[in-house]
């Protein structure tokens, strides 16, 4: 029964976006409408032109993400493997419905300002996008452990929830050229692709990022611009027990970890060099190192063609990891390893009009000892979402399949063994108007170890489009 209620919402909430799609794309039959930078725009009725939003610098806007994925190695738990986001096969997603209010800040040498931004997602993405920094367990020892509250615990459906992934205030602080600081829950700067759907050339996402980064932080981060080519950001983070990785606002709040890094333009802005890092202990009762670096480099071959390369390298020192669990079974005496992970991203797109871009991504990614991979990513991000917090039991309210072991607590054997993982991505980006955005992608997959079709299959071949209306 309660299967069938999930389905139900699903259905109903696809419906809606479709619904709204179709609306969208039969308004703008009216040519005026064809060059309206968003919904609210194309409708006639702009909030932002009030003159309330105008004399307070005030906008509000957002978006709406639906899609759907064919898997051609699908099994009957319905998960798309490891691939995260587009994660369900043969299920149309409602991805992300978001809104947001920002007051933007003038960045100056001259005159103190302020601003900041909110925003709440609502979708199946949004198990993704929440503070889920405090696992349902404690990393380097096991024990269940108490989540964060921030958002993780808004709504009890198994599949769409709610995120508020922004939530901060911001100001220009006159020195220099000015220096801007965030003080709250933020986005990371760090790697390049990103949560936020408008802002990604590909519908699904790659290892490095589900895997190898954060997707937030609490705490505060400054920024400052020298001059055209250089620019630079600095700040600590807290409220999580990795490393300041997706914190909150009532966990491990009295440990520290240092954000920053920099960014190089040349002259003529076809070429950019981007380094962020996290580095700092893992939480309040573990000093044990965390952290990453993560290096994106961009290049314009020409006015139509961009290359992009990202590497990545992470560290989590003296945790349970899968390697560890396999050495214990062969009569090691712990399950404590310092693991890592690292890959290699690249990127050719091509414009073809304005209208149509093209694009191939390949990865490798490397789970060196088997600890940021396993099984679905939202089993592991929703662990004991709605429980007490207090204990957490072997299999998580969204993932009720034996099939991966990874839903297993790590004191009970769980965790995948390490493995490297590719994918080849071909897709297209099209916009018929400047507020719809369509984005077919085909993506193999390939892991060295049975990662797929519930965790027997070593590849799959996933066919995705999806539908991005900005508002």
């Amino acid at each position: 029964m309660k299967r069938k209620s999930v389905s139900s919402k699903q259905l109903n909430s696809a419906c809606a976006a479709g619904l709204l799609l179709f609306t969208a794309t039969s308004a703008c039959a009216d040519g005026d409408w064809k060059n309206a930078s968003g919904l609210m725009e194309a409708s006639g009725y702009n909030i932002n032109e009030l003159n309330f939003f105008k004399n307070n610098n005030l906008k509000m806007g957002g978006w709406l993400e639906t899609s759907i994925s064919a898997n051609d190695n699908a099994r009957h738990d319905g998960f798309n493997g490891p691939v995260t986001f587009q994660d369900r096969t043969s299920e149309l997603q409602l991805n992300q419905l978001n809104a947001f209010l920002q007051k933007s800040i003038t960045a100056s040498g001259d005159a103190f300002d302020w601003g900041g931004r909110f925003d709440v997602m609502f979708g199946s993405d949004s198990i993704f996008t929440q503070a889920y920094g405090n696992p349902s367990f404690n990393p380097h020892s096991g024990i269940p452990a108490p989540r964060g509250d921030w958002d993780l615990k808004l709504t009890g459906d198994r599949f769409y929830g709610l995120a508020l992934p922004n939530a901060y205030a911001e100001f220009n602080l006159p020195m220099g050229e000015g220096l801007g600081v965030k003080i709250g829950h933020f986005y990371t700067p760090v790697g390049y692709e990103v949560v936020t759907s408008p802002d990604n050339f590909f519908v699904t996402k790659p290892y490095t990022m589900q895997y190898g980064e954060p997707f937030t932080h609490t705490g505060v981060l400054g920024s400052y611009t020298f001059n055209p080519n250089w620019s630079a950001i600095g700040g600590a983070v807290t409220g999580s027990a990795t490393g300041g990785w997706d914190g909150n606002f009532n966990r491990n709040m009295s440990t520290w970890s240092f954000l920053g890094g920099g960014t190089w333009t040349s002259d003529d802005t076809g070429t950019s060099l981007n380094v962020t890092a996290t580095a700092g202990p893992q939480a309040d009762n573990n000093s044990s190192f965390w952290g990453l670096y993560s290096i994106v480099g961009k290049h314009n071959i020409t006015d139509k063609l961009h290359l992009i390369l990202q590497h990545d390298h992470g560290f989590a020192n003296n945790v349970i990891t899968g390697n560890g669990n396999i050495a214990v079974n062969n009569g090691a005496s712990s399950n404590l390893q310092n693991a890592e992970w690292y890959g290699i991203n690249s990127y050719l797109l091509y414009d073809v009009t304005d209208k149509l871009g093209a694009g191939i991504r390949a990865e490798w990614f490397r789970d060196n000892n088997g600890f940021r991979v396993n099984g679905p990513g939202r089993c592991g991000a929703g662990a004991n979402t709605y429980g007490s917090g207090s204990s957490a039991s072997p299999y998580n309210y969204a993932c009720n399949s034996t099939a991966f072991v990874a839903y297993d607590l790590p004191s009970a054997g769980g965790y995948s063994q390490g493995s490297g993982y590719y994918e080849l991505t071909a897709g297209m980006t099209y916009k018929p108007i400047k507020w719809l955005n369509l984005r077919p992608n085909v993506r193999f997959d390939y892991a060295n170890t049975p990662a797929f079709a519930g965790g027997f299959q070593h590849t799959q071949v996933l066919f995705t489009a999806d539908a991005v209306v900005t508002f």
